[in-house]
């Protein structure tokens, strides 16, 4: 049994990280960071161009065709250079809710848009329960109305998939009675936005549970963010090295000091158990197993952890340096406190887990 990616999927792989090595630069990011950008429209332009962002989108609705592991492959790229576009937003969450609950019309209608990426959409599915509204989303069948308190890219997206209840409701952000307030965030090249609707017209999605789908889409999205993860925490280990083998002190190679070796081996450690297990989420993505949300919610967790580790331990073993705008530290420190938040915590993912093996061992 082959527990590895095929050569053709690594010649995607390699291909998605050269463009974004070329494209995803620190001072495209920066960009977006300083708000000078909504978002790195070249490098978006690009991955929709080459296939890469919708490689498990059908050909018949525009995408490549290929398969989600193609996609866990992007995914990890798209981590390890901090690509600041709305893949998570616009294709793990909103084109996979509309693929998996839309009707035909509703798919004709939306996904080619998304898949060459001339439409941006985002989705709430659930997870987000800790964020209080004062008005609840409800839906009367025509019209949409109460907040929608955190949308991934909600300040530029186009299009939104909403869980109301049991239902998944698609409702057009350019629409009327559409109020957008941009939120304060830890990692502003991700921004979040929150939303209120009056009176605006929306449709519901076709699938008869909603809420089903939802689970099984934010399932999918799990093992994807998980790659992102491990892909940026696997950058940092590199940078890291880099720059112990460059730095000296006291005449030597800070990389030779016992105490750094410990800290980049604990990180490397680390990565590769969170590598493991997004690879497990990945088969059980691919193969639609039934182990899929306990694959999904162990890589969550394990994948969280690493990437937060590996991003203050790179912050210190880059010394005082590391702690300055100067350096790209705090670039994968935000992303990293960002994505531990991305559809529900830490701790709401291993309270899934939990449920997850109770649930097998009964």
């Amino acid at each position: 049994m082959n527990f590895d990616f095929s050569d053709d999927q690594r010649l995607l792989q390699d291909a998605v990280r050269s463009m974004l090595a070329e494209n995803s630069t620190s001072q495209a990011v920066r960009e977006v960071l300083e708000g000078r950008a909504t978002h790195c429209a070249k490098v978006w332009h690009n991955l929709n161009e080459m296939g890469a962002a919708t490689a498990a989108l059908p050909e018949a609705y525009g995408g490549a065709g290929l398969g989600y592991l193609e996609l866990c492959l992007v995914a990890e790229e798209a981590g390890r250079h901090l690509a600041a576009v709305p893949l998570s937003s616009s294709i793990y969450l909103a084109a996979e809710a509309l693929l998996r609950a839309g009707s035909d019309a509703q798919k004709q209608r939306w996904l080619p848009g998304i898949a060459q990426g001339e439409v941006i959409a985002t989705a709430a599915l659930g997870g987000s329960e800790r964020y209080r509204t004062p008005q609840p989303l409800a839906f009367d069948g025509q019209c949409l109305d109460g907040t929608s308190p955190v949308l991934l890219d909600g300040a530029i997206a186009q299009l939104a998939v909403l869980q109301v209840g049991a239902d998944l409701i698609l409702v057009d952000l350019n629409g009327p009675g559409v109020k957008r307030t941009a939120l304060p965030t830890v990692d502003p090249t991700r921004p979040l936005a929150q939303i209120e609707f009056t009176a605006t017209p929306a449709e519901r999605l076709a699938a008869a549970d909603g809420a089903a789908v939802a689970r099984r889409v934010r399932d999918g999205a799990a093992v994807l963010l998980a790659f992102e993860q491990v892909g940026g925490a696997a950058r940092i280990l590199e940078l890291a090295r880099d720059y112990s083998l460059e730095r000296k002190a006291f005449g030597r190679q800070i990389g030779s000091f016992q105490a750094l070796k410990h800290k980049m081996a604990d990180i490397y450690t680390r990565i590769e158990l969170a590598r493991a297990h997004a690879y497990y989420g990945a088969w059980a993505l691919a193969s639609d197993a039934p182990e899929l949300p306990r694959a999904a919610a162990a890589a969550r967790v394990a994948a969280t952890r690493a990437f937060l580790f590996a991003a203050e331990e790179g912050i210190e073993l880059h010394g005082g340096i590391g702690f300055t705008w100067e350096m790209d530290c705090h670039l994968y420190y935000r992303r990293a406190r960002h994505l531990a938040q991305v559809i529900g915590s830490e701790h709401a993912w291993r309270a899934r887990l939990a449920d997850e093996l109770i649930k097998e061992a009964a």
